[in-house]
């Protein structure tokens, strides 16, 4: 900064003693009036001045270009300074590039240097772990190889006791092919008792499986009818209690009907309820010659339900049934009122049993029975045989046996007795029998499957006389 200054005081200096020596010069020539080159003395002093100024401009720039190298470059050498600025800005800019580039490299070259020790690490874990699988499988194989040695000697034991153990084999060969030849003697013999056997078995399994479900029916049958008979244990008590005139589900009337025009179901539904009604009132007030009093009590919903059930125009079985239990003199009834409550139930009139259907069936050994036990059983049988009418769809309670002669049950009996033997004794339905009953069966006796008499063959023998062998 010093050089500067003194440059520019010298410079200063100079301009100042230039000036000065040039306006001396020029009033001296103007003074004179000096004339050079042909010119005016004016324009002369003009002429001076100027190359005065001249002269302080070059002094000027020679000492700056002397004293300033910088200056002397920058003047003079400019535009080679810019090209090569520009040139350096542009390498610049390139190696900054390159250096981008570079470190990019670097930074790839650092992650792939990292991942390489990483894998080195693992590597390194996993030949250390190889290390120890080969040391464990080295001691496993010299283990190995000591069982080896061990096996060895055993199989050469073997192969003598081979020799020894072949030479027993031979005979023991010999003496088994004699022992297989009696074996299949006695297999075969076996074979035939075992076959004579399985018959037996199977005749007996199947006797077994029939008396087996023919015991599981009796036992539900006897379960229905013990339920059955503690019912009307309770209603017989009711009765001598309390003297009663309908019963639960007593049914007051019945009809089969057939609707052919659907005008007509009203007044058939009301033909039953009087007819119903006319059973209620003798029962409940016998000697009343007012039978067409009104004491059933109904509703309507229960009525147009009816009517509308029997208008398909096929047959019907319609009940008016006691919806409880009620006494001679009902309270209610003698005070005028309609109080005796009951219900209706339809159904279709259909088949229900085909002829020679089987309804009830028992077994009997007569020969380790009394009379008594025979009669239970033969009463068993009948009242099963209702009760499987009444579980089958049957609404009647009418049963008859065969011709409905007691005597006819009676020879039955009686042929059972003398058979002495056991057979099995089906109720067989001996005609149609519809929802609206009756049924009507016929006793058959048995014996493996083979009818042996029967009511009808029994029904012209009134004397009971039955032999050993009763015709078919």
């Amino acid at each position: 900064m010093t050089t500067g200054l003194v440059l520019i005081a010298a410079i200063l200096v100079l301009g100042g003693v230039i000036a000065t020596m040039g306006d001396r010069i020029g009033m001296k020539v103007g003074k004179s009036r000096l004339s050079l080159f042909g010119l005016r003395p004016r324009q002369t002093a003009t002429l001076i001045t100027i190359l005065t100024g001249i002269v302080i401009a070059s002094s000027t720039f020679g000492v700056l270009f002397a004293v300033d190298d910088q200056l002397r470059t920058g003047v003079f050498e400019l535009e080679d300074v810019q090209a090569e600025r520009d040139t350096a800005l542009s390498e610049l800019k390139q190696a900054e590039r390159e250096a981008a580039r570079v470190q990019r490299q670097r930074d790839r070259a650092t992650a792939e240097q990292q991942a390489a020790q990483k894998r080195l690490r693992q590597i390194n874990q996993s030949l250390k772990q190889a290390i120890a699988r080969q040391n464990r499988t080295r001691q496993e194989l010299d283990s190995t190889q000591t069982q080896l040695n061990q096996v060895a000697t055993n199989y050469r034991q073997a192969q003598t006791l081979l020799g020894s153990v072949s030479q027993q084999a031979e005979r023991l060969r010999a003496d088994i092919r004699k022992l297989q030849g009696d074996r299949q003697q006695q297999l075969a013999e076996r074979d035939r008792e075992i076959a004579e056997r399985d018959q037996e078995i199977t005749v007996r399994t199947r006797a077994i499986a029939e008396k087996e479900a023919q015991l599981r029916d009796l036992e539900t049958q006897r379960t229905a009818l013990v339920q059955e008979v503690q019912t009307l244990e309770q209603e017989f008590q009711g009765l001598r209690r309390g003297n009663v005139a309908l019963l639960r589900n007593q049914p007051l009337t019945s009809g089969v009907v057939r609707v052919v025009a659907p005008t007509a179901a009203p007044q058939a539904v009301d033909r039953l309820l009087r007819e119903a009604n006319r059973f209620a009132v003798q029962r409940l007030q016998p000697g009343n010659t007012n039978v067409d009093k009104q004491v059933i009590q109904i509703t309507n919903t229960q009525v147009e339900q009816l009517i509308n059930q029997i208008q398909a125009g096929e047959d019907y079985v319609v009940r008016i049934l006691s919806a409880g239990n009620y006494i001679i003199g009902e309270p209610c009834v003698l005070a005028g009122e309609s109080c005796i409550q009951v219900y209706v139930a339809a159904a279709p009139n259909q088949i229900i049993f085909q002829p020679g259907d089987v309804v009830a069936s028992t077994s009997f050994d007569p020969s380790g029975m009394t009379d008594t036990g025979l009669v239970e059983r033969i009463n068993l049988l009948i009242a099963n045989a209702q009760f499987r009418a009444r579980q089958a769809g049957i609404l009647g309670d009418v049963l008859q046996i065969a011709d409905g002669s007691t005597e006819t049950v009676i020879n039955f009996f009686q042929a059972v007795k003398q058979y002495n033997q056991p057979v099995d004794v089906n109720a067989v339905a001996s005609e149609t029998a519809y929802t609206a009953g009756p049924v009507r069966l016929e006793l058959l006796a048995l014996e493996n499957g083979r009818v042996v008499f029967s009511t009808t063959s029994l029904g012209d023998n009134p004397s009971g006389d039955s032999p050993n062998q009763p015709p078919v």
